[in-house]
């Protein structure tokens, strides 16, 4: 991997910084939200900034990375958002939705933990 030069890359919220002078990112574990998904350490800057976008979305910017690789990486990100998101939705309502929209939120879950975690089949038919 290689870092682009002088590329403007977005943290997100209106911060931006130019690429090679970030030197290390760190996913947020305690507290990770919207607003809150990464910490962006910067050249001379003592304490780190924090970025509303994942690790993975600002790596993207700041190397050379085949398309390929981007949409799948954002493909995974958006599942954990889904999953993070379902997870915050109480029991009466997911009974409530399962009831209304024949939709069962503890079926996707487990689908979407099954891809995260990499245990997938590729002929799999849920």
């Amino acid at each position: 991997m290689e870092v682009r030069k002088n590329i403007i890359v977005p943290l997100g919220y209106g911060k931006f910084i130019r690429s090679d002078k970030i030197i290390a990112l760190e996913p947020i574990e305690n507290d990770r939200g919207p607003g809150k998904r990464t910490y962006v350490y910067i050249e001379e800057i003592d304490s780190p900034l924090i970025a509303s976008r994942t690790e993975t979305s600002i790596l993207a910017n700041i190397v050379e990375t085949p398309k390929e690789i981007i949409e799948a990486t954002a493909a995974l990100e958006l599942l954990q958002d889904i999953l993070d998101d379902i997870q915050q939705i109480g029991p009466m309502l997911k009974k409530s939705i399962k009831k209304e929209a024949n939709l069962d939120l503890d079926k996707i879950v487990i689908r979407i933990q099954e891809i995260l975690n990499h245990e997938i089949g590729i002929d799999e038919k849920h």
